[in-house]
């Protein structure tokens, strides 16, 4: 029951960093409506399962999470509400009420700021309804700047999502049916909410969206832009305006630039990023393949020469830039001769972060309908040789950093990361004890451990 006729809410959040905002965001309007929230999920009057479904992995993670949620309330707290929320409740709207009659409710991407009235809602019913399900179609929020909000990560580093949705036509895809379509916000309104977490302390602003090269050309009259010609920010806002306009804003902090696109990128940007020097020498630019046979099958809008010249490019025009991306091996048609190419084309970049998946088939993607499905043990196979090729290649990268001086951020006692190492995916750097936790730091590298340093 609620205690002192407050309710009190738990949640659970699965997924990507762009499903952690949908969950901030959801106890940031809880807490405003002045329900309680506890990390004991066992002490919640109502428990939000934020899930996700991406791949297979992701909605089987789900699913066990929910179920394992429903039996623990069987067992000790019969009275317990349980909402399922997020990326599974979207893609499967129609047939999860059904299949998983033991919820009481299910919400999707743009319930995320109504959830407070409908758990007054649920906890005020006498009896047990049957599941209701508040999912619409075709989600068109986004977030502003002053979105009530209450920050999962530590105090010294933020996401912040500057669109949802995506455009893109990946076979491989589903997320454009579960997320809508691309929607930007303005470079107002992310100014804005930069400014408030540098206000805040935050020392490492990271920007995602699906897609963040995609930023602001859905608001150009309409109008999709050739992928291969130059970028004109004068036509409204583009992600290089954004990043010229966080960059002014005062303070020591970092721009980190997550989920790019190698159809949007522009000279433009890469002068931007060159010139700005709040932005970490960091670009998350997912590839998925180099072979233009996989890349024409998996639709995205890029070869494989045009790959090459565009890394070429960044590097060029941005000194000591750290590329980070991934691949998709076993993806249908897949040849020996495509894999090959896709080993040597990593031998030749060397990635300064890198890593590999495998293809996973969902139901509802253009993928899910070509023919040449790839055995599940060669993708296997395959995955295992990349991943081992990767690793020698990291191996390599850092032992080549012993003795480099690098400035840090310091993410807990004797752990920090280089403006190499984006949170969560990438490495660590272990430091002395003692440099206070959210502050900036220059150490030097004295030896490495696998994909991490170590320094002094």
């Amino acid at each position: 029951m609620p205690v002192d006729g407050k309710t009190t809410v738990g949640l659970v959040s699965l997924g990507c960093a762009k499903n952690l905002i949908d969950s901030e965001i959801m106890i940031g309007h809880l807490q405003e409506a002045g329900m309680i929230m506890t990390p004991n999920p066992e002490l919640a009057d109502v428990l939000i399962i934020n899930t996700c479904s991406f791949i297979d992995q992701a909605k089987k993670e789900s699913v066990d999470t929910i179920l394992g949620a429903v039996d623990d309330r069987e067992a000790s707290r019969p009275r317990q509400k349980i909402i399922v929320a997020g990326c599974l409740s979207q893609r499967f709207s129609k047939e999860l009420p059904g299949l998983m009659p033991e919820v009481d409710a299910f919400i999707g991407l743009d319930q995320i700021t109504s959830v407070a009235p409908m758990i007054r809602d649920l906890v005020a019913k006498d009896v047990d309804p049957l599941s209701e399900n508040h999912v619409t179609a075709k989600p068109i929020y986004i977030p502003d700047y002053d979105t009530p909000r209450f920050r999962l990560t530590p105090q010294h580093t933020a996401y912040i999502k500057i669109a949802e949705g995506c455009n893109h036509p990946c076979s491989f895809c589903i997320i454009p049916k579960i997320r809508g379509k691309h929607r930007s916000r303005s470079v107002e309104s992310v100014v804005k909410e930069a400014e408030q977490l540098v206000k805040a302390g935050v020392k490492e602003i990271n920007l995602i969206s699906q897609d963040t090269t995609y930023f602001g050309m859905d608001q150009w009259e309409g109008q999709r832009p050739n992928p291969r010609s130059p970028v004109d920010s004068s036509r409204g806002d583009s992600l290089a305006t954004l990043l010229r306009a966080l960059n002014a804003i005062e303070g020591d902090f970092w721009i980190r630039l997550l989920y790019t696109h190698p159809a949007h990128w522009s000279d433009e940007l890469i002068e931007t990023i060159a010139e700005c020097p709040k932005v970490a020498r960091y670009v998350d630019m997912p590839l998925q393949h180099i072979s233009d046979r996989m890349l024409g099958a998996m639709k995205r809008e890029t070869d494989g020469n045009y790959i090459r010249d565009l890394i070429r490019r960044m590097r060029a025009g941005i000194p000591d830039l750290a590329l980070r991306t991934t691949f998709i091996v076993g993806f249908p048609g897949e040849t020996d001769e495509d894999f090959r190419e896709l080993l040597e084309f990593l031998d030749e970049t060397r990635f300064e972060r890198a890593s590999v998946f495998n293809y996973s088939r969902e139901e509802g993607t253009r993928a899910d309908k070509l023919d040449g499905q790839v055995h599940h043990m060669t993708r296997k196979k395959r995955w295992n040789e990349a991943m081992l090729r990767l690793e020698k290649l990291a191996e390599e990268r850092n032992r080549n950093q012993v003795g480099r001086k690098l400035k840090v951020l310091v993410d807990a006692p004797g752990q920090a990361r280089g403006e190499m190492d984006a949170p969560e995916v990438d490495g660590t750097v272990f430091i002395p004890d003692g440099i206070p936790v959210g502050e900036f730091a220059e150490v030097t590298v004295r030896e490495w451990r696998g994909y991490d340093l170590v320094a002094v």
